[in-house]
């Protein structure tokens, strides 16, 4: 009998990001095959923003975040919190401080829009980006407006976000 065969490279944490958001997308593909693109994208963004909730959550009990934080370390916080859930590879990202409480999100490579161009999926496609950066708020305990000014799937050059931050109620 022959000895089983050698392991292999064991996945870095890059890889395990890719073979995790290629699950994702497959999944997308088969609800929107059985069950059609809006409940796709509903269903998506509801998924999207539960897990950038625990992301960020998770973050802020780790490393001793808290809602206060000023706007310039928020900013930091969010581009780590942002790395995590994705690799330099797939999602080039960076915010610009605008104010005492505001700023802005410039997100110039965005990997999932590739792939979804790739298998043809881009048309009707409704990007989950505010239901995303909402559960890194509330994850974050933060109130906040957010809006999306420009995005590469309708068009943009680059996807642009500008948020500010709300005093607590």
């Amino acid at each position: 009998m022959s000895a089983p065969p050698a392991a292999g490279p064991v996945p870095g944490p890059d890889e395990l990001r890719i073979f995790w958001w290629l699950h994702d997308a497959r999944w997308y593909q088969g609800v929107a095959k059985r069950f059609g693109q809006d409940a796709a994208n509903e269903i998506n963004a509801e998924a999207v923003q539960f897990v950038a909730k625990r992301v960020a959550t998770w973050y802020a009990r780790t490393h001793g975040i808290t809602a206060d934080l000023p706007t310039p370390e928020l900013s930091d916080v969010l581009e780590t919190i942002s790395r995590l859930m994705w690799s330099d590879d797939m999602v080039e990202a960076r915010n610009e401080v605008l104010g005492d409480d505001s700023w802005e999100t410039v997100v110039s490579k965005n990997f999932n829009l590739r792939m979804l161009a790739a298998a043809g999926s881009l048309d009707g496609y409704d990007c989950p980006c505010l239901p995303m950066r909402a559960g890194w708020f509330d994850g974050l305990g933060l109130r906040t407006e957010d809006s999306c000014i420009e995005c590469q799937r309708t068009g943009g050059e680059v996807c642009r976000f500008r948020a500010r931050r709300l005093p607590p109620p």
